[in-house]
């Protein structure tokens, strides 16, 4: 297998060719290193190297900034989802979930929250094991109301999936596969209500891989705006889908 090398160290190599080149000539031409036109070469044969620093900082400095406005463009995209599918597919299914008690303790979150709060949180729910038990009637009416909302964002959802700056983020576009993978197998099946016990044990599997991927990202998208974007912060803590006494309407 060939290996493909990189067009920095081929330039670089090249540079330092023609400069180690330019040295040699001048050595071969003069030998004796005391004449003025010596030295006037020498500096001739540093423009190589100059050239090789100049060309690897400003391509860097252009790569971080090219970097920062595609992230920031992935994180308009991510935020797009809470605001049309996200906020709301947590605050319906969080209820439903094993561990429902103990995520809303630990996910009442406010603006004083910072970097070392969120690292927290996220490695403590990365531990932490999702599941849910379908089949009651109160969880039937929960995936009825999944499949009209979420098939109601389908093309939302696949304008998402067809954003190139997703290449950029390969843990929120598996999570927009997951729900993506959960509509369909709702949408697939003619009546919920009356599913064998394998069936609906089938659905919870599709329903955790979902809803444990979105809390990751939701979790990653809050440390995100608090500390870029403490307005926007404020409002989707205002908004937390897992406190249920939370307020839109700014009260103190």
């Amino acid at each position: 297998m060939k290996t493909k090398i990189n067009w920095r160290v081929k330039l670089a190599l090249l540079l330092v060719l023609v400069s180690a080149s330019i040295y040699l000539i001048l050595y071969l031409i003069f030998h004796k290193p005391e004449t003025e036109l010596f030295y006037i070469g020498i500096d001739l044969a540093f423009v190589p190297l100059e050239i090789l620093i100049v060309v690897i900082v400003v391509e860097a400095a252009i790569s971080r900034r090219e970097l920062s406005e595609r992230l920031e463009k992935l994180n308009m995209v991510i935020g797009a989802f809470f605001s049309e599918t996200g906020t709301e597919f947590l605050r319906e299914v969080s209820p439903f979930e094993s561990n429902t008690a103990f995520i809303a303790s630990r996910l009442i979150m406010d603006t004083s929250w910072s970097s070392e709060d969120f690292r927290k949180i996220i490695d403590e729910f990365n531990c932490l094991d999702f599941s849910f038990e379908l089949g009651s009637e109160e969880s039937i009416e929960l995936l009825h109301y999944l499949r009209e909302f979420l098939v109601s964002r389908r093309k939302f959802l696949l304008g998402l999936l067809e954003n190139p700056n997703l290449l950029e983020h390969e843990s929120f576009t598996d999570m927009l596969w997951a729900v993506f993978h959960l509509m369909e197998e709702l949408e697939a099946r003619e009546d919920i209500t009356s599913l064998p016990p394998s069936d609906y044990e089938h659905l919870a599997g599709d329903l955790t891989r979902a809803y444990s991927a979105v809390i990751g990202e939701w979790l990653g998208y809050m440390e995100h705006l608090s500390e870029n974007y403490p307005y926007l912060f404020s409002l989707a803590v205002r908004k937390n889908p897992f406190n249920r006494e939370a307020r839109v309407e700014v009260l103190s």
